[in-house]
């Protein structure tokens, strides 16, 4: 049987529709996406298409990971819908940043990684940032990027990871980075770089408050990220 496009749907159930008279809590994550891609599509059941495209990725986590060229060699989407799609993802992330506020506190493990969590899973590699503190533990200005690759091929040479704590002269620093694998458990590196930078931090008087590791979570593993701290490896 042909899916019946578009138009032809009753007015009361097309998305639009829909949202305005039921709100955005009623639509199916398919039918949001179809708000997206309709523009422009003649006779396309925009519909089908976006629930097809939720079905193929599994989950919106996979989704808003994939790049616009991925994206564009779906059925029924090309350059001009991929990267309507990328755009949305993209504000979505930068709203949660915003949320968070200008100088959020982060005293916990669990503070650090709804900070991080959205950029951190989408990277398709592991990317080492440090937070910069304040003494009442409030962040200042924008993580920092140290280092790109894992850390057993990566220099994270003490200098680089310091230098922007002491032009803001922060009292404190919080290391991030992620598991691509989504395993936040930490390597043999991670452990030794940690401790490597706490001995240096306390040179510097600029402690090192945790180590935060970002991955996912599963159904065996309901937290998506580990911290160093609170598995006992601050200590030298």
């Amino acid at each position: 049987m042909t899916a019946m496009r578009l138009k032809d749907q009753p007015l009361s159930e097309r998305p639009r529709e829909r949202l305005r008279a039921k709100g955005v809590d009623a639509l199916s994550h398919g039918e949001l996406i179809a708000i997206l891609l309709r523009t422009g599509m003649k006779g396309a059941n925009v519909v089908e298409i976006g629930k097809q495209l939720v079905n193929r990725y599994g989950k919106l986590d996979a989704l808003a990971r994939a790049s616009w060229e991925d994206l564009a060699r779906e059925p029924g989407i090309g350059p001009d819908k991929a990267v309507t799609l990328v755009a949305a993802f993209s504000l979505a992330r930068r709203l949660v940043k915003e949320t968070c506020g200008e100088s959020p506190v982060l005293d916990t493990p669990e503070a650090v990684a709804n900070l991080m969590r959205e950029e951190a899973r989408l990277r398709p590699g592991e990317v080492f940032e440090v937070l910069r503190l304040n003494t009442r533990r409030r962040l200042i200005g924008e993580p920092v990027k140290i280092a790109d690759g894992t850390l057993d091929t990566i220099l994270v040479h003490p200098r680089e990871v310091f230098r922007p704590a002491l032009e803001a002269s922060a009292a404190a620093i919080v290391l991030v980075h992620n598991h691509p694998s989504g395993d936040p458990t930490p390597s043999e590196a991670d452990i030794k770089v940690t401790r490597d930078l706490i001995r240096a931090g306390q040179l510097l008087k600029i402690e090192v408050l945790d180590h935060v590791i970002i991955g996912r979570a599963t159904q065996e593993r309901p937290r998506d990220y580990v911290s160093l701290r609170e598995l006992g490896y601050f200590y030298t």
